[in-house]
């Protein structure tokens, strides 16, 4: 079995337990595909811990107890080397369950609740020695009525996985198909950053890289947009218009880029600084303040261009830089709201 196969194989264990997730069994999952120096680096607020047992209890402990029946479902599996030669697994999917306690001082809804999550395994011989990972809790909060801040530009729905439904990629693994995907992304991005310095939004070329009919599944907070049209209006031209340096400070950030198959992922912590000079992304002031962001992305290729883009911002994190503390204002606008725990009968009484 060629490594990056093996690697995929590697963290099966730990999806499958965390699909019927069970405490005594996701905490096994975790010591048996990590060390008790593996990094773990989770999205604002929980920040980063050290070892398996301080990561199930920063991360999974208080979710499991709002969703008791929590799962974990997968669409993307994905590895491959990076740039710099180091292995990754790359995961995208969603978690799920009935939303009965109040987790991170969000409400409970009795009703079932999705969080998206986009998880970045990096795997040295055997083990996972770093983990960087953003799970879309603005989506938690939407879902329950109570997003404290400004509206998105785009559709706020539940984001699909592959319409190909071939994301959870197999082996063996096809360099030279990865090499193909991984570079189209970089070409990408390299022709993105032309706009505005060399010239109007034509520069950027994005029809030799984006299909027609693409899909660019932001966060919630930014929203999903459907073609070219729909990501220039409800992302690209609010996050620029914003953040006109974008791009310019690549000695304070680094990309892990790598492919597999149709699919190529990034991930970095950061991977992305700029400042907020200009008004009207995320309704945020112009602050004229520098901020890092962290954006974990898959990408599927169809037709030698880009059909399908899920993308994960740490938005909580930008907020928390720009001084907005997200949290203390969903207090605030959840003051008049019984945030307790909720029983639901079990239907089968009458």
């Amino acid at each position: 079995m060629d490594v990056h196969s093996a690697n995929k194989a590697l963290i099966a264990p730990l999806r499958a337990a965390m699909y019927d997730f069970e405490e005594a069994a996701v905490r096994d999952a975790l010591a048996g595909v990590s060390t008790s120096d593996t990094a773990f680096r989770l999205c604002h607020p929980f920040g980063d811990s050290i070892g398996p047992e301080a990561f199930y209890d920063t991360a999974y402990r208080g979710l499991l107890d709002a969703w008791p029946d929590l799962e974990r479902r997968d669409y993307i599996v994905m590895a491959g080397p990076d740039q710099d030669g180091a292995n990754w697994v790359g995961c995208g999917g969603y978690y799920t369950g009935v939303f009965t306690g109040p987790w991170l001082d969000i409400p409970p809804t009795g009703h079932q609740a999705t969080m998206r999550f986009h998880e970045f395994f990096r795997i040295e011989a055997g083990r996972v020695v770093e983990v960087q990972a953003v799970w879309d809790i603005p989506e938690v909060m939407m879902q329950a009525g109570a997003w404290p801040l400004a509206p998105s530009l785009g559709l706020e729905v539940h984001v699909p996985g592959p319409a190909t439904q071939d994301g959870l990629v197999p082996g063996p693994f096809d360099a030279g198909k990865a090499r193909a995907s991984q570079q189209h992304i970089v070409d990408m991005l390299a022709c993105m950053k032309r706009y505005p310095s060399q010239g109007g939004p034509e520069v950027m070329e994005l029809e030799r890289f984006w299909h027609p009919r693409m899909n660019w599944y932001g966060p919630a907070g930014i929203g999903t947009a459907r073609g070219i049209a729909g990501f220039r209006n409800w992302h690209q031209i609010p996050f620029l218009t914003a953040m006109p340096d974008r791009g310019q400070h690549s000695d304070e950030t680094h990309h892990h880029f790598f492919g597999d198959g149709d699919y190529a992922g990034v991930t970095g912590w950061p991977n992305m600084a700029q400042t907020v000079k200009h008004g009207g992304w995320l309704g945020i002031a112009p602050l004229n303040r520098k901020i890092t962001m962290r954006s974990l992305d898959f990408w599927r290729l169809e037709d030698g261009r880009i059909r399908e883009n899920w993308v994960l911002v740490d938005l909580l994190h930008a907020y928390d830089q720009l001084g907005v503390d997200v949290f203390a204002r969903l207090r605030e606008f959840n003051k008049a709201r019984n945030i307790g725990r909720i029983t639901i009968p079990d239907g089968m009484s009458q």
